[in-house]
């Protein structure tokens, strides 16, 4: 287990180190073309039931209208973006120093056949995804019950009757 220590106002040596490690993320991110790790947020998958799965995404300090859900040919997209704020603003807010991620995201799930989204809420800083996996009778599982054969009928048939 890592313990890291947070000062209440951080000393201007802790934001150039923050700040240079974003600067050198963001460079191999586009260099390589991913994302960069502050702007992917964590989430975790869980199986409710036989059928119900459970995504929980943490956003927090984003609003139900930053971000969106959608659904499209076996992929689940989870988007943030958020509304524009000035400089001035930013800094008649009195902010000391803004932790929480800010950068637009947008997660991708590959979904299995027949998942659908049956609802989603937004709740504490975790938006909360609601999956259920209906399979059709037709493509079930089923068991094939084993026929015996006439031969092996008779046989045992002619064997019963020869030992009685």
């Amino acid at each position: 287990m890592t313990l890291r220590n947070f000062s209440l106002i951080p000393s201007l040596t802790d934001t150039l180190f923050s700040d240079r490690f974003n600067r050198m993320d963001r460079l191999f991110s586009q260099l390589t073309g991913d994302t960069p790790v502050a702007a992917t947020p964590a989430y975790d998958i869980r199986r409710v039931d036989k059928e119900r799965y459970a995504l929980a995404v943490s956003v927090p300090g984003w609003k139900e209208n930053e971000l969106s859900i959608e659904t499209v040919g076996g992929q689940l997209t989870i988007s943030g973006k958020k509304a524009e704020q000035s400089e001035t603003e930013n800094q008649e807010s009195g902010w000391l120093h803004r932790g929480i991620s800010r950068a637009d995201f947008r997660l991708s799930y590959t979904v299995p056949e027949h998942v659908k989204v049956t609802g989603a809420k937004l709740e504490d800083g975790i938006l909360s995804v609601d999956l259920y996996q209906e399979i059709p009778e037709s493509e079930k599982p089923r068991r094939i019950p084993i026929s015996h054969s006439q031969k092996a009928i008779e046989s045992q048939q002619a064997i019963e009757h020869q030992s009685a």
